[in-house]
Protein backbone atom coordinates (compact mmCIF):
# COMPACT_ATOMS: atom_id res chain seq x y z
CA UNK A 1 0.00 0.00 0.00
CA UNK A 2 1.24 3.51 -0.69
CA UNK A 3 2.86 5.46 1.85
CA UNK A 4 0.79 8.02 4.06
CA UNK A 5 1.25 11.68 3.77
CA UNK A 6 -0.17 14.35 6.02
CA UNK A 7 -0.06 17.61 3.79
CA UNK A 8 0.05 18.25 0.15
CA UNK A 9 3.15 18.81 -1.50
CA UNK A 10 5.07 18.22 -4.59
CA UNK A 11 4.95 14.42 -6.04
CA UNK A 12 2.13 13.72 -4.17
CA UNK A 13 -1.10 12.39 -5.50
CA UNK A 14 -3.84 14.55 -4.19
CA UNK A 15 -7.72 13.26 -4.54
CA UNK A 16 -10.41 16.25 -4.68
CA UNK A 17 -14.27 16.78 -5.10
CA UNK A 18 -14.67 20.03 -6.87
CA UNK A 19 -17.39 22.65 -8.51
CA UNK A 20 -15.71 25.61 -10.83
CA UNK A 21 -18.04 27.91 -11.42
CA UNK A 22 -17.81 31.45 -13.51
CA UNK A 23 -18.06 35.04 -12.16
CA UNK A 24 -22.14 34.82 -12.71
CA UNK A 25 -21.93 31.42 -10.71
CA UNK A 26 -22.85 29.48 -13.50
CA UNK A 27 -21.71 26.18 -12.98
CA UNK A 28 -19.08 24.94 -15.85
CA UNK A 29 -17.50 22.11 -14.38
CA UNK A 30 -17.84 19.70 -11.10
CA UNK A 31 -16.28 16.12 -10.48
CA UNK A 32 -18.22 13.57 -11.26
CA UNK A 33 -20.90 11.42 -8.43
CA UNK A 34 -18.27 10.18 -5.83
CA UNK A 35 -14.99 9.75 -8.06
CA UNK A 36 -13.23 12.66 -6.88
CA UNK A 37 -10.38 14.29 -9.18
CA UNK A 38 -6.97 13.35 -9.04
CA UNK A 39 -4.19 15.06 -9.78
CA UNK A 40 -0.18 15.02 -9.58
CA UNK A 41 0.87 18.38 -7.26
CA UNK A 42 3.50 20.22 -8.87
CA UNK A 43 3.36 18.87 -12.37
CA UNK A 44 0.87 21.60 -13.96
CA UNK A 45 -1.84 19.10 -14.05
CA UNK A 46 -4.36 21.82 -12.61
CA UNK A 47 -4.37 25.37 -12.91
CA UNK A 48 -1.53 26.99 -11.01
CA UNK A 49 -3.73 29.20 -8.76
CA UNK A 50 -5.48 26.54 -7.78
CA UNK A 51 -2.76 24.00 -6.89
CA UNK A 52 -0.76 27.10 -5.03
CA UNK A 53 -3.78 27.53 -2.44
CA UNK A 54 -4.11 23.44 -2.02
CA UNK A 55 -0.06 23.32 -1.17
CA UNK A 56 0.00 22.48 3.10
CA UNK A 57 -3.71 21.70 2.87
CA UNK A 58 -5.10 18.07 4.94
CA UNK A 59 -7.63 15.35 3.75
CA UNK A 60 -10.62 16.85 5.19
CA UNK A 61 -10.21 20.47 4.07
CA UNK A 62 -12.33 22.68 2.56
CA UNK A 63 -12.07 25.61 0.57
CA UNK A 64 -13.33 28.20 -1.71
CA UNK A 65 -10.28 30.08 -4.19
CA UNK A 66 -11.22 32.56 -6.55
CA UNK A 67 -8.59 32.00 -9.47
CA UNK A 68 -7.31 35.26 -11.91
CA UNK A 69 -7.15 34.33 -15.70
CA UNK A 70 -3.23 34.62 -15.27
CA UNK A 71 -3.17 31.83 -12.95
CA UNK A 72 -5.91 29.73 -14.24
CA UNK A 73 -6.86 29.58 -18.39
CA UNK A 74 -4.51 32.65 -18.95
CA UNK A 75 -5.85 36.05 -20.86
CA UNK A 76 -7.69 36.10 -23.80
CA UNK A 77 -5.13 36.53 -27.04
CA UNK A 78 -7.29 37.50 -30.24
CA UNK A 79 -4.47 36.59 -31.83
CA UNK A 80 -5.46 33.01 -31.30
CA UNK A 81 -8.63 33.33 -33.15
CA UNK A 82 -8.14 31.63 -36.25
CA UNK A 83 -10.40 31.40 -39.56
CA UNK A 84 -9.48 28.12 -41.49
CA UNK A 85 -10.11 27.01 -44.93
CA UNK A 86 -12.79 24.12 -44.57
CA UNK A 87 -10.64 21.92 -47.22
CA UNK A 88 -7.91 22.37 -44.57
CA UNK A 89 -8.92 19.77 -41.93
CA UNK A 90 -8.57 16.03 -43.18
CA UNK A 91 -11.60 14.08 -43.79
CA UNK A 92 -13.93 12.88 -40.71
CA UNK A 93 -12.29 15.68 -38.60
CA UNK A 94 -15.47 16.48 -36.40
CA UNK A 95 -15.88 19.82 -37.60
CA UNK A 96 -18.66 21.27 -35.22
CA UNK A 97 -18.81 24.13 -32.88
CA UNK A 98 -17.34 23.66 -29.01
CA UNK A 99 -14.91 20.69 -30.11
CA UNK A 100 -11.48 20.26 -28.75
CA UNK A 101 -8.64 19.53 -32.13
CA UNK A 102 -4.64 19.30 -31.85
CA UNK A 103 -2.83 19.93 -34.40
CA UNK A 104 0.88 19.66 -34.23
CA UNK A 105 2.77 23.02 -34.94
CA UNK A 106 6.08 23.45 -37.08
CA UNK A 107 8.29 22.72 -33.94
CA UNK A 108 6.70 19.36 -33.80
CA UNK A 109 4.59 20.68 -30.20
CA UNK A 110 1.14 18.85 -30.41
CA UNK A 111 -1.22 22.52 -30.11
CA UNK A 112 -4.82 22.41 -28.46
CA UNK A 113 -7.46 24.41 -30.68
CA UNK A 114 -11.24 24.70 -30.26
CA UNK A 115 -13.46 24.73 -33.03
CA UNK A 116 -15.56 28.38 -32.29
CA UNK A 117 -17.90 28.49 -35.24
CA UNK A 118 -18.39 26.46 -38.32
CA UNK A 119 -19.68 28.20 -41.85
CA UNK A 120 -20.11 26.61 -44.86
CA UNK A 121 -16.56 27.48 -46.28
CA UNK A 122 -14.46 28.23 -43.59
CA UNK A 123 -14.04 26.94 -39.86
CA UNK A 124 -13.59 29.48 -36.74
CA UNK A 125 -10.74 28.18 -34.60
CA UNK A 126 -9.19 29.47 -31.30
CA UNK A 127 -6.02 28.72 -29.72
CA UNK A 128 -7.46 30.15 -26.35
CA UNK A 129 -8.66 27.78 -23.86
CA UNK A 130 -12.91 28.67 -23.50
CA UNK A 131 -11.91 29.66 -20.06
CA UNK A 132 -9.33 32.05 -20.71
CA UNK A 133 -9.92 35.99 -19.89
CA UNK A 134 -12.38 33.63 -17.08
CA UNK A 135 -12.66 34.46 -13.05
CA UNK A 136 -12.66 31.39 -11.70
CA UNK A 137 -14.26 30.06 -8.57
CA UNK A 138 -13.92 26.47 -6.69
CA UNK A 139 -15.25 25.10 -4.24
CA UNK A 140 -12.55 21.95 -3.16
CA UNK A 141 -12.59 19.39 -0.68
CA UNK A 142 -9.84 17.40 -0.26
CA UNK A 143 -10.50 13.95 -0.23
CA UNK A 144 -7.45 11.58 -0.59
CA UNK A 145 -3.41 12.27 -0.23
CA UNK A 146 -0.80 9.68 -0.90
CA UNK A 147 2.86 9.85 -2.20
CA UNK A 148 2.82 9.02 -6.02
CA UNK A 149 4.75 5.87 -7.65
CA UNK A 150 7.72 6.25 -9.48
CA UNK A 151 6.00 5.54 -12.66
CA UNK A 152 3.28 8.57 -11.80
CA UNK A 153 6.41 10.47 -11.34
CA UNK A 154 8.07 9.77 -14.17
CA UNK A 155 4.49 10.15 -16.50
CA UNK A 156 3.83 13.21 -15.12
CA UNK A 157 0.28 12.64 -13.83
CA UNK A 158 -1.47 9.68 -11.67
CA UNK A 159 -2.85 6.36 -12.00
CA UNK A 160 -5.73 6.22 -10.24
CA UNK A 161 -7.18 6.04 -6.37
CA UNK A 162 -4.06 3.51 -5.63
CA UNK A 163 -1.90 4.61 -8.46
CA UNK A 164 -1.81 1.33 -10.03
CA UNK A 165 -4.57 1.77 -12.65
CA UNK A 166 -3.25 0.66 -15.86
CA UNK A 167 -3.31 2.70 -19.20
CA UNK A 168 -1.04 2.97 -22.28
CA UNK A 169 0.92 5.70 -23.42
Amino acid sequence: MSESVQSIAADQVVGIHYTLKNASGEVIDSSSGDEPLYYLHGHDNIVPGLERKLSGRKVGDKLNVTVQPADGYGERDPRGEQRVPREAFPPGTPLEEGVQLALRDPSGQIVPIWISKVESDVVHVDLNHPLAGEVLHFDVEVVSLRKATDEELEHGHPHGADGHEGHHH
